[in-house]
């Protein structure tokens, strides 16, 4: 199936996690924030979070520096 992370479209197999999702992407949940379809999902639920086909994930990754 197919979601879309930061309007990428990205292929993944049904029933893959937010988590595994981002783990395979290569994006460390430290200093991570993840919405699906404009919610926000607390990192610890990050496991039980399947997107469904279509899904706009959003991910804000914080940055240190001025």
């Amino acid at each position: 199936m197919e979601v879309f992370v930061n309007r990428k479209p990205v292929a993944v197999e049904s029933g893959t996690s937010l988590a595994e999702l981002l783990d395979r992407l290569g994006i460390a949940p430290d200093g991570t924030a993840a919405a699906v379809d404009n919610k926000v999902v607390p990192r610890d639920m990050w496991r039980q979070t399947i997107p469904a086909e279509g899904a706009k994930i959003t991910v804000i990754r914080a940055v240190c520096g001025g």
